[in-house]
């Protein structure tokens, strides 16, 4: 059984008890989110394929912990300029 669920304007393809990282959501650690953009269900080899969403479908999540990602860096460079400008993010 997995669904495929929009969280943050970015498709997930998510199944019971699976951890995923997402953008931070408004909401606390601890609390129960229930996401109602389903797009895609399956279940016991039958699929449910939503226009553009599942209507009877909602999927629950729990927040674990909010957390920052790796640092990315920007290279800005002009060639043949002597132009380089590095940035962390």
């Amino acid at each position: 059984m997995y669904a495929v669920v929009r969280i943050g304007g970015m498709q997930y393809r998510v199944a019971p008890q699976e951890r995923l990282k997402v953008p931070r959501l408004r909401a606390e650690e601890g609390q129960t989110l229930e996401i109602k953009d389903v797009l895609l269900v399956e279940a016991d080899g039958e699929v449910l394929v939503g226009t553009p969403t599942v209507r009877s479908a909602s999927v629950r999540a729990k927040v674990l912990g909010h957390g920052k990602g790796e640092k990315v860096i920007v290279f800005k460079m002009k060639r043949r300029k002597k132009y380089r400008r590095k940035r962390g993010h």
